[in-house]
């Protein structure tokens, strides 16, 4: 009996020693496997370039120039917004940070750059437009200027107003037949007219450059004879597949509207055919608008923004208002970004408001409407003075966007007195935003930073499946229009690209402000 009962012990150790064994085996064998296996990517700074006694009004856009399978970034940037300067554009090799080549202008270059090959290399070229009259298309390779806007138009009854501002160029089909598609963009804005006065408001030309040469192939002035900032919108209509331009015209204190034309009407120096579909009194149309089917019937519709802060939603069929919401106190010259945020079966808009008047801003307010409502989904105060836009994607992949943007944040009523030698304290932070909790998180910050006019830029830039956000900071001093120097960051996120990135650049991931 005993013998048994000491057998029958030894057998029971051994098994809960062999059950003990097996659950440690299994232990580690998960340990491992989540080790190697289950290990979820993390956030990683994986370049931080500075640029010394520069900044920048552009955003950044992407394309691969020196051939290794990985998007480059270019911008415009600058010093003071009228000084000649050696970095007038900057292209930066996307996975190291280093500058791949730079371009004079003589003075900021405040546009984004569009991509095109036209000298049959390969590799896109960058086409790209600024202050004082600056127009050009660049080797994507090298920089090397391949062709250049030169003002010599004093007697022509249009031209003679195209010495001003470019601003962001679009893509027009190809009218020539070359195989080239052609270049839409916008002349305006006299730096020299005095503040608050119609004195020297000269009006803004709408132009279409041949894509390949850079020859002028129409151009006409706007219809209400106003200046014009907007970057114009070309697209073809679903409906009546005509191409089609949106523009707008007026400033921050000049009355002005948004405009529907047919492509054609500009090739027929026609502009005055053009239908208005929104106006306001004592402000314009700065902000380029967004084209998107938000009431589902196939067709394109406007949403624009004014000066003024008042946001109209334009169907695209009639051209008729389907809505319109005012913010009173506040301006804006920022453009939406669309995306699905608190409605997963309905785009919004992100709209981005600043309290106060123009250049003496304050709180900045962060607002999704409904785009078929206009109905306010969400509406927050964060940070203080901005015009850049946001970018949108699903970052948790719940099936609703969140959006990455800029935040600056210091005392937001602070004065700044023209005798001040030492600017505000101030923190640049970007953010993401999830409207379905109305919470946000910080990505990035830098104490002493500020970023009020570029928009980050957010997709799968070196092509390892997960998203990338590459964002500027701006060493911060009391003159918001002056530069001491800038840097450029990017961040490879743990986010998984399943989808499509629809809205991940200024005026969207094509730069063409459309959505679809």
């Amino acid at each position: 009996m005993l013998f048994t009962a000491a057998v029958a012990n030894l057998l029971v150790n051994l098994q809960i020693c062999l059950l003990n064994n097996m659950r440690n085996l299994l232990v580690t064998a998960f340990v491992l496997f989540c080790l190697f296996c289950c290990q979820e990517k993390q956030s990683e700074l994986v370049w931080n370039e500075s640029f010394f006694r520069i900044g920048s009004q552009s955003s950044p856009r992407v394309a691969d120039l020196n051939g290794d399978g990985a998007l480059d970034i270019v911008m415009g940037a600058g010093r003071d917004e009228t000084m000649a300067t050696e970095y007038g554009i900057m292209a930066v090799d996307g996975l190291t940070g280093k500058l791949l080549w730079k371009q004079k202008a003589p003075a900021h270059v405040v546009g984004s750059a569009s991509f095109q090959d036209i000298n049959d290399d390969g590799t896109p070229d960058v086409f790209i437009g600024g202050r004082g009259g600056f127009l050009t298309a660049l080797d994507g390779k090298t920089g090397a200027e391949i062709w250049k806007y030169k003002f010599d138009f004093e007697e022509d009854p249009v031209l003679r107003y195209a010495r001003f501002n470019f601003y962001n160029n679009t893509w027009a089909p190809d009218i020539n037949n070359d195989g080239i598609k052609e270049l839409l963009s916008v002349n305006g804005g006299n730096w020299s007219a005095p503040a608050g006065s119609s004195d020297g408001r000269l009006p803004g030309v709408l132009m279409l450059f041949d894509g390949k040469s850079g020859a002028i192939l129409a151009a006409d002035t706007m219809p209400d004879a106003q200046e014009s900032y907007m970057s114009p919108l070309c697209f073809q209509d679903n409906d009546s597949q005509q191409w089609k331009i949106v523009f707008g015209t007026g400033g921050e204190t000049q009355s002005g509207s948004l405009y529907v034309a047919k492509l054609d009407d500009l090739l027929n120096h026609n502009l005055i055919s053009a239908t208005k579909v929104a106006s306001e009194q004592g402000h314009g149309y700065i902000a380029p608008p967004v084209l998107a089917d938000f009431n589902k019937d196939g067709v394109l519709d406007i949403a624009a923004i004014s000066h003024a802060s008042t946001i109209t939603m334009v169907d695209g069929k009639s051209y008729q208002q389907l809505w319109q919401q005012s913010f009173p106190g506040t301006e804006s010259s920022t453009s939406f970004a669309v995306g699905n945020y608190t409605q997963k079966e309905k785009l919004e808009i992100l709209a981005i408001l600043d309290t106060g008047t123009w250049p003496e801003y304050s709180y900045a307010h962060q607002v999704v409407l409904d785009g078929i409502t206009g109905a306010i989904n969400y509406h927050d105060t964060l940070g203080c003075f901005v015009v850049s836009s946001a970018v949108s994607y699903d970052l948790d992949q719940d099936g609703q966007d969140e959006a990455i943007l800029n935040i600056n944040d210091y005392e937001c009523e602070y004065e700044i007195k023209d005798d001040q030698l030492d600017p505000p304290g101030i923190t640049h932070q970007l953010i993401s935003i999830d409207f379905q909790s109305a919470q946000h998180q910080v990505i990035d910050q830098a104490s002493g930073f500020r970023n009020i006019f570029s928009s980050p830029w957010i997709g799968d830039l070196d092509n390892d499946g997960y998203l990338d956000i590459v964002y500027n900071q701006y060493n911060h001093s009391s003159d918001l229009r002056r530069f001491l120097g800038m840097g450029m960051k990017r961040i490879s996120t743990p986010v998984k690209v399943k989808m499509p990135v629809k809205w991940g650049a200024y005026m969207g991931s094509n730069g063409d402000g459309i959505y679809q």
